[in-house]
């Protein structure tokens, strides 16, 4: 009995029976994505003491039936608990609420709370004063009224005025430990679920964003025949993700049966990235450069070179990037920090360290932040970067010997910079928030050719949060070559530059 009470996993095994894919009812076993879920959600609850977690998922890994579990399981265990079910439509909602009545319906007899009321919109557990209220996001009120310690968010990323309502939702949950807020979703495009999908990855939330693959499901598998090949694409998918050919080939057989590839990818997506499809935006950098320098190991060696992309007690964050040669080795996101704290950190970092250059966005808080480190003495470790500046390398020349292309400020050269090292190995911190940073900004083309980045403040106008760490990654590279040395000083010494003890840049 006590493991019961202890153990979902084992409870739901015992105890809960499911409708599984075909076949009779059997008994509720996790798999592996659940068993991850379950994982990341208790790591949060010993931590903080709450649950808040976006869920971000292919279709069909049973996520659902999971948190359906999770909560029936606390709801018949806690007097006085209740618990809030939406979906983004009445037939979603509806079987979400048939789990957890085919839950109670097999439970043993002496297990099974009694039940005072019993309908479409409610499950009453009257001797212990618990229960379920079932509603659906569009609907007028969706629960606001209510006041309950649990809310299962379905299908967030298709909901109506997904913001609005899911403000009045968060007001129906207190503000306390012991209470539990769990939204699952696939994706749907550039809309207000990925706003909050993106602040979550940002760090800029309570809320944790677990994304979780097909490839976590062992029944997504497929007989290869005879005469199978990969494809190019089908290679770098296996190295990237560690797809075996019964894998590729069930996913050759989804793509057959759907509109699209880009559409499996929204339903069945490998990467987060891969869940939020728009015909009307494209990143600068790619995903796949992204996922690849994630898994990338690489020894830091050579000069140290530091990023810094300061913040100020907004909603945005200081971030700060080390780089060695092929490797950004680490990265940290600070809020909240004034002029003066960003200061001192820097100056601590410039004193152990001994980093060659650290490259200072000035067009905001930084410029506070290098003239106090100027009064203090840094001033020849300090490369003051203005992002809205002119780009020190010269444009490229078109067939007459005119300008034409090239970045068209100075941000938009250094991730160019970044690009490039990207493409030709650059490592990275495995890091969800920073590939979500690199791969959130958009890009356009002025009339002259020139490329032009998304600006932060056109981020922000789009819910999106500001790409801190990606910054900080691209104050790294404001030289071409890597040097930590400007490269007009640089053109003085020999094409490539060779540092003692630190190998040719």
């Amino acid at each position: 009995m006590v493991r019961l009470n202890t153990d979902l996993e084992f409870f739901a095994a015992e105890l809960l029976k499911i409708r599984p894919k075909a076949g009779a009812l059997a008994p509720f076993l996790f798999n592996p994505a659940q068993r991850e879920l379950h994982r990341i959600i208790e790591e949060q609850k010993a931590k903080t003491g709450r649950v808040r977690v976006i869920v971000l998922k292919a279709r069909q890994l049973g996520i659902s039936t999971y948190i359906a579990a999770r909560f029936y399981k606390q709801t018949t265990s806690n007097p006085g608990l209740r618990t809030i079910i939406i979906g983004h439509e009445k037939p979603a909602s509806k079987n979400l609420f048939q789990l957890v009545k085919r839950f109670h319906e097999h439970m043993p007899e002496d297990l099974r709370p009694s039940v005072g009321a019993s309908n479409a919109e409610e499950l009453i557990f009257d001797k212990i004063d618990s229960g379920y209220l079932v509603s659906v996001a569009t609907e007028e009120g969706s629960g606001r009224s209510a006041t309950a310690q649990q809310l299962h968010a379905s299908e967030a990323a298709f909901w109506k005025d997904l913001q609005v309502q899911f403000a009045a939702l968060m007001q129906t949950i207190p503000d306390i430990d012991g209470t539990e807020i769990i939204l699952e979703t696939t994706g749907n495009s550039f809309n207000d679920f990925y706003k909050l999908w993106r602040k979550a990855e940002a760090g800029e939330s309570e809320f944790i964003a677990v994304f979780l693959p097909w490839s976590l499901d062992p029944a997504y598998r497929a007989r290869v025949p005879d005469d199978f090949a990969r494809t190019e694409e089908e290679d770098k998918l296996a190295e990237l993700h560690g797809l075996d050919d019964e894998q590729l080939q069930w996913r050759r057989n989804k793509i057959a049966n759907m509109a699209s590839p880009e559409l499996f990818c929204q339903e069945y997506p490998l990467t987060a990235d891969e869940a939020f499809i728009a015909a009307d935006f494209d990143s600068y950098i790619p995903a796949e450069l992204v996922l690849k320098a994630r898994k990338r190991e690489a020894e830091p060696t050579g000069y140290l070179i530091v990023g810094v992309d300061p913040a100020g007690k907004g909603a945005d964050s200081t971030a700060i990037a080390w780089r060695k040669g092929s490797t950004i080795y680490k990265l940290e996101k600070r809020h909240g920090l004034g002029t003066m704290e960003v200061a001192g950190l820097v100056a601590k970092i410039i004193r152990e360290e001994k980093p060659a250059k650290v490259n200072i966005d000035v067009t905001g808080l930084g410029v506070g932040v290098a003239d106090r480190l100027d009064e203090q003495g840094y001033g020849h470790t300090i490369n003051r970067v203005n992002f809205g500046g002119k780009p020190i390398e010269p444009p490229p020349l078109d067939e007459n010997g005119k300008p034409a292309g090239g970045p068209a400020n100075r941000r938009a050269e250094l991730y160019v910079n970044l690009r490039n090292a990207l493409e030709e190995g650059l490592s990275l911190p495995d890091s969800n928030s920073l590939q979500g940073d690199l791969t959130s900004i958009g890009y356009k083309f002025t009339s002259d050719g020139r490329l032009l980045l998304e600006s932060k403040e056109d981020m922000r106008r789009r819910g999106i949060p500001s790409p801190d760490e990606g910054d900080a990654v691209a104050l790294c590279f404001t030289e071409p070559n890597g040097s930590p040395v400007p490269q007009s000083v640089a053109k003085n010494f020999n094409r490539k530059i060779e540092y003692p003890n630190y190998g040719i840049f």
